[in-house]
């Protein structure tokens, strides 16, 4: 085993599916989709107060309505368009980092939205020219706080190895819009409001580095509320689960993880200028803000995400990082935070070297 250093995040890159306006997707297809079940008024108001304002499909119901295809057939044009658009976040988080696809070591993807084998790590290694020697990991059913977990794997590898890892978040929620025979399900209505599709990847390098290099990771995971976020699998795609409670349950534990995350490291949230939260809907973010005392101007990146993206599941926290990373003067450290089925809550502490 080599090294003993810290793993640093020195290239990320991100892909986007073609953009839609919400008010669009709205009058052009959700607007008929809602018509009957006397939840039609309620859903304008849902996706009206939803925080989104553009948000991307690679499936478009603009263009095809998915909401009745097996999920066979869901399955097979997640691997049409999950590998493009994989390539292109890969792409360019290996040039942000100076590195080649075979100078990893670790290939590591995240992936909620499809299932199939072989998989995206092991198309995607080929496809890209990684070395056969890569060792590689596939992530499936954590949801919007995969990317977290990801990041400390990866992160514990390239200290552990001292080697470069990449990990992939790519979710195309839009092939699992719902059929008309859930117009009175209101979780289906949130999740049709918020979700969207996107891709982003993340290159570890050992030190020294240029980037955020990865300090400390802490989960919490309250099993008691395990129903309050679900993603069955079933005949007609994946059905979301998501209840109005999600919320709360983070209220109670949001706090506890960021301290127990900071404490531990010998610092407070005074001590963070960078707020990487994921933006699970208006209200999550609202409690995050309220029981950690930030301002607005703190999760003004994530409502910004929220706003121009929507919640792309398990990349969206990484589209946060990169907002704040752009910046011209990026924040010294940085608090990444996100939630999902379990109900689990991680935070990563990033600091700037």
């Amino acid at each position: 085993m080599q090294g003993s250093s810290r793993a640093v995040i020195a290239g990320l890159g991100v892909a986007l599916p073609p953009s839609t306006e919400q008010s669009e997707l709205w009058d052009r297809y959700f607007a008929a989709h809602y018509a009957q079940g006397g939840r039609r008024g309620l859903a304008k108001r849902l996706f009206e107060n939803s925080g989104v304002r553009t948000r991307q499909a690679a499936v478009s119901p603009l263009l095809e309505d998915v909401s009745t295809w097996s999920t066979e057939r869901r399955m097979r044009r997640y691997q049409i368009e999950a590998i493009p658009l994989g390539k292109e976040a890969i792409g360019r988080a290996l040039t942000d980092a100076g590195l080649a696809a075979d100078d990893l070591g670790l290939f590591a993807v995240c992936s909620c939205t499809g299932y199939a084998t072989p998989g995206l790590d092991i198309l995607l290694a080929r496809d890209l020219g990684m070395s056969p020697q890569v060792q590689r990991v596939f992530v499936g059913h954590m949801g919007c706080y995969a990317a977290l977990p990801g990041i400390g794997m990866a992160a514990d590898f390239v200290a552990a190895r001292g080697r470069p890892a990449l990990l992939l978040c790519a979710e195309l929620t839009s092939l699992h819009l719902q059929p008309p025979d859930t117009h009175t399900d209101i979780q289906q209505i949130v999740s049709h409001a918020l979700f969207s599709d996107a891709a982003a990847a993340v290159v570890l390098t050992p030190q020294p580095a240029h980037g955020y290099a990865v300090s400390d990771v802490a989960a919490l995971t309250d099993t008691s509320t395990a129903g309050h976020m679900t993603w069955d699998v079933t005949d007609l795609g994946f059905r979301m689960g998501l209840s109005p409670q999600v919320p709360d349950v983070l209220a109670l534990h949001v706090r506890d993880l960021v301290e127990e995350l900071l404490g531990r490291n010998a610092l407070s949230i005074a001590d963070v200028d960078g707020w990487a939260v994921h933006p699970g809907g208006p209200r999550i973010l609202d409690v995050v803000q309220e029981r950690l005392g930030l301002t607005d101007e703190d999760l003004g990146a994530s409502r910004g995400v929220l706003s121009s993206y929507g919640n792309c599941s398990s990349p969206t926290v990484l589209l946060v990082l990169e907002e704040l990373r752009r910046r011209v003067v990026p924040p010294r450290r940085t608090v990444l935070l996100a939630f999902g089925p379990g109900l689990t809550l991680y935070g990563v502490l990033l600091e700037y070297v």
